[in-house]
């Protein structure tokens, strides 16, 4: 009976953390459909935070590819008076770069909601010579 308490209670602490963390992101950084990334992103500067590999197999026309494995020694590539558009393949390390980038004083944050992976514009494929 012991067990079982001290698990449901471990349960919760991990529901509420996960509840306070969605909240907390939520404040700072915009999650936007395609059609409202679409209206905004070519006035802002469009990061794609996956690695090399995964960018040069297909990319959102327009994107820089600053990985977030990278991110924290390439800020000055990045500009704090700009909106900074943020997508991964699915939107997890996008939350995490706008979580990084929070931290160092950047505002206008905002990520593609589902990621590259839902993403039905026009994308651009890296060409490998031969």
């Amino acid at each position: 009976m012991d067990i079982l308490f001290i698990v449901l209670i471990a349960v919760a602490a991990l529901i509420l953390f996960g509840a306070f963390r969605y909240v907390r992101t939520q404040r700072y950084l915009k999650t936007l459909t395609e059609d409202q990334w679409i209206e905004g992103y070519r006035k802002a500067q469009l990061i794609d935070v996956r690695e090399p590999n995964e960018y040069e197999r297909g990319h959102i026309l327009g994107a820089r590819n600053i990985p977030l494995s990278q991110m924290k020694q390439r800020l000055v590539e990045i500009r704090k008076d700009k909106p900074v558009y943020l997508y991964c393949q699915s939107g997890t390390r996008s939350v995490r770069a706008a979580n990084m980038l929070r931290k160092k004083g950047y505002e206008d944050l905002n990520h593609l909601k589902g990621g590259f992976r839902k993403w039905n514009g026009k994308i651009k494929v890296k060409k490998k010579g031969y």
